[in-house]
């Protein structure tokens, strides 16, 4: 906790960078769609000139994270070499490439007196976001806030400082060179903590805060943030396999969800089976499992089929209560054997953060009610958790994942960073 001293002194910063920002907004609300798109490629060029150092910035970063116990799937996520700077600045051009929101007619008709009424998109504004140790957020934010025409104020956590540090530096250096505020994109990673809480106090000075992380930061920014929140979740992933299900089909996507990157929101956490097939398919992902070094947390029914099968091991735990509500974001999965698409459903239903669930089946049926009832921003049909991101739903990056169900749901890309606004054409009307 801060002292009142300590967030007073924040809050009057953080609202003195917010009119900066929305200052800077203004300006950048009145650019067209080819001086954006301009900036966009400007700042990729940039990010790739600057991946030295940034690069090198993380590497310090990364090392005092390692030094402080930091998990495998945590360090991961905060990894953020050459390679993923250009990956994130590819990211940044194809931003670039997309249909610009503002401005778009919405819908609009003409009323009997004659006036034309048009509801188009518009910027938020100045838009605020709270992260922890994802320094690729830093350029995905940046990217999709700029194309939108918003401002952004970021708190990218200690973890990441110096890596963000860099980034923002690079991006500021970009903006003015191509006649733009740099106070478009700041952060308040200086201020520390009580920056965060100002974020949250300052309401009027920001127009919407995201909150992206672990589901305590979320919850924290949820409950006491005054601004207005967008809440993303944390991803209790569950893949079901049908009885119905090809079991290679199956095993190809569970190895993918869960193990081609742990520390991330839409990894894998649980694996139900149903009982039909879980002799066929439990000892297969096992074995699979095992060779990703995956600790598998088992409820009795899959402890028993697998010790059929002859297959146990240290790395085969009893599961607690406790760990079907957990995100383990690490190399650690839970797996329950179902006796039914029902008692499958309805253990998503309890334990389900709402983000990613998927099912394999060649079930029609099966499948149709499966997506019908479970109600989480994204179903997978066949296919990996791991494509719920916004780059691979065609949005070029996004702001985070959606839980939440006003306004937007799912990856948000460049539209979930738009309002509306009405527009009344009139010749002289005066309401009778």
């Amino acid at each position: 906790m801060t002292d009142d001293t300590d967030v007073t002194e924040a809050l009057a910063q953080v609202r003195g960078m917010a009119a900066a920002a929305r200052t800077a907004q203004g300006r950048l609300a009145r650019a067209t769609t080819l001086e954006k798109n301009g900036l966009l490629d400007a700042i990729a060029d940039a990010l790739v000139a600057g991946e030295d150092r940034i690069a090198a910035a993380n590497e310090k970063d990364y090392e005092i994270a390692k030094a402080g116990g930091m998990s495998t799937g945590l360090l991961d996520r905060l990894r953020f070499d050459q390679a993923r700077v250009e990956a994130t600045a590819q990211g940044v051009r194809d931003v670039a490439t997309l249909p610009d929101p503002v401005g778009r007619v919405v819908r609009g008709n003409n009323l009997p007196n004659g006036m034309r009424l048009t509801q188009v998109r518009v910027p938020m504004g100045v838009v605020g976001m709270i992260y922890e140790a994802r320094p690729n957020v830093t350029i995905d934010v940046a990217a999709l806030c700029l194309k939108s025409g918003n401002a952004a104020i970021l708190r990218g956590g200690h973890a990441a400082f110096n890596t963000n540090e860099a980034t923002i530096d690079i991006i500021g250096r970009t903006l003015a060179d191509r006649g733009y505020d740099p106070a478009l994109v700041q952060t308040v990673d200086r201020i520390g903590r009580p920056g965060a809480t100002a974020m949250m106090l300052a309401r009027g000075s920001i127009d919407v805060l995201v909150p992206r992380g672990g589901a305590g930061l979320i919850k924290a920014v949820v409950e006491n943030s005054k601004v207005p929140t967008i809440e993303t979740g944390s991803g209790n992933c569950h893949i079901y396999v049908d009885k119905a299900a090809d079991i290679d089909e199956a095993i190809a996507i569970l190895i993918n969800a869960k193990t081609q990157r742990v520390g991330v929101c839409n990894a894998a956490e649980k694996l139900l089976v149903h009982a039909g097939i879980a002799g066929d398919v439990l000892p297969r992902a096992a074995a699979a499992l095992r060779e990703h070094h995956v600790l598998m947390h088992v409820d009795a029914a899959a402890k028993k089929v697998l010790a059929d099968a002859g297959v146990t091991g240290e790395d085969i735990v009893d599961a607690t209560p406790e760990d079907w509500d957990t995100e383990y974001l690490d190399y650690q999965i839970g797996i329950r054997v179902v006796d039914s698409l029902d008692e499958a459903v309805r253990h998503i239903q309890r334990y389900s953060t709402g983000h990613t669930e998927a099912i394999v089946s060649q079930d029609y049926g099966a499948v149709e009610e499966f997506v019908s009832r479970v109600d989480s921003a994204v179903v997978m049909v066949n296919a990996s958790t791991r494509f719920t991101d916004g780059g691979m739903f065609g949005l070029g990056a996004e702001l985070g994942i959606s839980t939440q169900k006003l306004h937007a749901r799912g990856p948000m890309g460049l539209e979930e960073l738009t309002t509306t606004k009405w527009i009344g054409y009139g010749t002289g009307q005066v309401r009778p």
